[in-house]
C-alpha cells in the first residue's frame, strides 16, 4: 500500500542531480531509435493526442468525492463521502481524491487545480479546438467548489479529510468507507501558509479561467484567493507542522516560502495590481525565489513554475515589469537553468533520463515530474515563440548554447509520446490508452467490483482478500489516469502491490491536459500553415510547429 507518493526526498537534493546521459532528442523524441525507424513506427501506429487529451480529463470524474452529477461520465463510480465534515459542522463534501485511496489531501488537490487552470489560460484556444472545454472547466470547477466551503473563514481552512494511516489498513470502494472521515485544519494558532499559498494560486489561476464565461464566480474565487493569501502570509508556519498526520503522505519539504511567492504572482496575474508583484520582487532574495536552481517542479517544490510565471512578465513586456527588470531577470535565468536541465544543455548539472529518454527524477511515482516538466517545456517554447524582441532574445540561453523554441516543444513531446507509449516497453502508462496499458492500477475504486454491478457492502478487510491480492485486472478501468510509471532504467512491473509504479495521482496528469491539447492543436493545423517557410532557416526553426513536422532541418 502506499505510504505516501515521493515525497521523502528532501526536494534541495535534486539541485545536485547525477548528471544526464547525453542523448540526441530526435523530432519525435526518443533517444532509442533513428528518425527513420521512429517515423515507421509513428506512421504504423500514430499517436492520437486528441484520444489523450479527452481520457485525461475523464480520469478526474473517476476521482470525484462526494454527490456525482447526473452528467458523471464514470459510470462505475457512485457518490461516496457524503458525511465529510459533519463531526465538525461544516460541509465538506466534494472535492478529489488524490491517488488510489480515499483522502482528500488538499496541498496536491490545489496543484492538481493550479495546473489545469495555468493549461486552460495559456491553451485555452487549442482545448476547445479539440472540443474539450467544457469539460476541462467541469474538471476546474470540481476542485474550486470544494476549495470555497473548505474555507469557512478568513483565517480558517480545512486541510484534509480522512487519515492516511487508518485509510490504508482498509482496502473498499469509495461508496463503502468505513475508515475515519476526521478533517484537519489550519487557523491562526496552527499556521499553514504553503496550503494557504497554494490553495491562493489555484482560486486566482481559476478566477482567470472563469472571468468570461462565469464573472460572478470567478470574483468569489479572486475573494477566497486574497483572503487565503492574507491568511499565509500574516500566520507562517508549514502545514505539516500542525497537522501531524499529514507528515508521512504529502510533508512540505520545500517550506512555504515558495508558495506564498507562486500565489502573488498568480494574485499579480489575475488583478494587475502591483503590490502582488512588488511582494515577489520584494522577497525574491529571502524567500529562494531567484537563490534555489532546482530541478524538478511538482505538488511542494513550486520554484521553477513560479520563475517561469515571473519570466513570462519580462518577455510579455509587462509595463510594471520595467520597474523590477532586474530581479525578474534573475528570476528568469532560475527559470531557464531548469528548462536547460530539462534539456541536457546546462553545464553536466542536468536531469537525468532514463535509456528510452524519460526525464528521471526518483524511483517513486517518476511520471509526475516528467509530466509538470513537459507543460513548463511546452509553456516556455510558446512564451518565446510569441515573444516580439529580437534574435537570440527569443532563444532558451542554456549554458551549452542556446535552444530554440522547437526543441523545447521537441522534448516536451517526446515525454507526452513516452508516457502513451513510445518507449522500450511498447506500454502506455495513461491507463484506458493505446493498445498495452497498466491493468492492475494500485486504486481502491478501480480493483474493486463496481458498487453499481454488486451493491453489497465490501469490509475493510474483505478487500485484501477478495480483490486486492487477485493477480486479475482490475474491473474497472481508470480510463486517462497516468501511473507512476517505470524504473531509470525503464522497468516497470504491473501489479497492484507495486504503489511506487502502479499507483496513479491527479498530479500526474493535470499538466498532460495543456501538453496533449497543444500536440493535438499543431498537428492537425492546416497544412499550409504547417509547411510555411520550410526552407530550414534558423528563425523557421524557432516555430512552434516546426519541431512536430519531423524536420531535419530543425534538430
Amino acid at each position: 500500500m502506499s505510504r505516501g507518493r515521493a515525497r521523502l526526498h528532501p526536494a534541495v537534493t535534486s539541485i545536485a542531480a547525477a548528471a544526464a546521459l547525453v542523448l540526441v532528442i530526435l523530432s519525435v523524441g526518443v533517444g532509442w531509435c533513428d528518425a527513420a525507424s521512429a517515423s515507421a513506427a509513428e506512421e504504423e501506429h500514430p499517436l492520437d493526442y486528441r484520444e489523450a487529451l479527452e481520457k485525461s480529463l475523464l480520469y478526474f470524474e473517476a476521482q470525484r468525492s462526494g454527490r456525482l452529477p447526473y452528467s458523471q461520465r464514470v459510470t462505475w463510480r457512485g457518490h461516496s463521502g457524503l458525511t465529510d465534515g459533519l463531526q465538525q459542522g461544516v460541509d465538506l463534501v466534494g472535492g478529489y481524491y488524490d491517488a488510489g485511496d480515499h483522502v482528500k489531501f488538499g496541498l496536491p488537490m490545489a496543484f492538481t487545480v493550479t495546473m489545469l487552470s495555468w493549461g486552460a489560460i495559456e491553451f485555452g484556444d487549442d482545448i476547445a479546438a479539440a472540443g474539450e472545454w467544457h469539460h476541462a472547466l467541469e474538471a476546474i470547477k470540481w476542485g474550486t467548489d470544494y476549495f470555497v466551503k473548505a474555507h469557512t473563514h478568513p483565517f480558517v481552512y480545512w486541510a484534509e479529510v480522512g487519515d492516511g494511516d487508518t485509510d490504508h489498513y482498509c482496502w473498499q470502494r469509495p461508496e463503502d468507507m468505513t475508515t475515519s472521515r476526521q478533517a484537519y485544519r489550519v487557523d491562526k494558532d496552527n499556521p499553514g501558509s504553503d496550503l494557504a499559498g497554494e490553495t491562493a494560486a489555484a482560486l486566482a489561476a481559476a478566477s482567470i479561467v472563469f472571468r468570461r464565461s462565469n464573472p460572478h464566480y470567478s470574483h468569489l474565487l479572486l475573494h477566497h484567493a486574497q483572503q487565503l493569501f492574507e491568511f499565509g502570509n500574516r500566520y507562517r508556519g508549514s502545514y505539516d507542522s500542525s497537522i501531524e498526520e499529514v507528515r508521512s503522505y504529502y510533508a512540505s519539504v520545500s517550506g512555504y516560502h515558495d508558495e506564498l511567492l507562486w500565489a502573488a504572482l498568480w494574485l499579480h496575474r489575475a488583478t494587475g495590481r502591483e503590490d502582488y508583484l512588488r511582494y515577489a520582487v520584494d522577497n525574491a532574495d529571502s524567500f529562494g525565489g531567484v537563490g534555489w536552481a532546482i530541478t524538478e517542479f511538482s505538488w511542494d517544490v513550486k520554484y521553477a513554475g513560479l520563475q517561469v510565471l515571473a519570466a513570462k512578465l519580462l518577455l510579455d513586456g509587462d509595463p510594471q515589469a520595467a520597474e523590477h527588470g532586474g530581479v525578474l531577470e534573475q528570476y528568469r535565468e532560475k527559470a531557464e537553468h531548469y528548462l536547460c536541465a530539462c534539456l541536457g544543455r546546462n553545464n553536466g548539472s542536468n536531469v537525468d533520463r532514463s535509456p528510452g529518454g524519460m526525464l528521471y527524477v526518483r524511483q517513486w511515482n517518476n511520471l509526475q515530474y516528467a509530466s509538470s516538466a513537459a507543460f513548463l517545456l511546452t509553456a516556455y517554447s510558446h512564451y518565446l515563440s510569441s515573444f516580439s524582441g529580437d534574435g537570440d532574445d527569443r532563444l532558451l540561453r542554456c549554458p551549452d548554447g542556446p535552444v530554440t523554441p522547437a526543441e523545447m516543444l521537441t522534448l516536451a513531446r517526446s515525454q507526452a509520446d513516452y508516457i502513451l507509449g513510445r518507449n522500450p516497453l511498447r506500454l502506455s502508462y495513461m491507463v484506458g490508452y493505446g493498445r498495452r496499458y497498466p491493468v492492475r492500477v494500485h486504486h481502491r475504486g478501480a480493483s474493486v467490483v463496481s458498487h453499481k454491478v454488486d451493491n453489497r457492502f465490501i469490509g475493510c478487510m474483505q478487500g485484501f482478500d477478495d480483490w486486492f491480492g487477485r493477480g486479475r485486472p482490475n474491473p474497472n478501468v481508470l480510463v486517462g489516469a497516468i501511473v507512476g510509471g517505470p524504473s531509470r532504467r525503464d522497468e516497470f512491473r504491473d501489479d497492484r502491490g507495486n504503489y511506487m509504479q502502479t499507483e496513479a495521482c491527479t498530479y500526474n496528469t493535470a499538466p498532460m491536459v495543456a501538453v496533449f491539447a497543444r500536440l493535438h492543436r499543431l498537428i492537425t493545423a492546416p497544412a499550409a500553415e504547417a509547411a510555411a517557410g520550410s526552407d530550414g532557416s534558423a528563425e523557421d526553426c524557432r516555430r512552434p510547429g516546426a519541431a512536430l513536422r519531423l524536420s531535419a532541418e530543425c534538430r
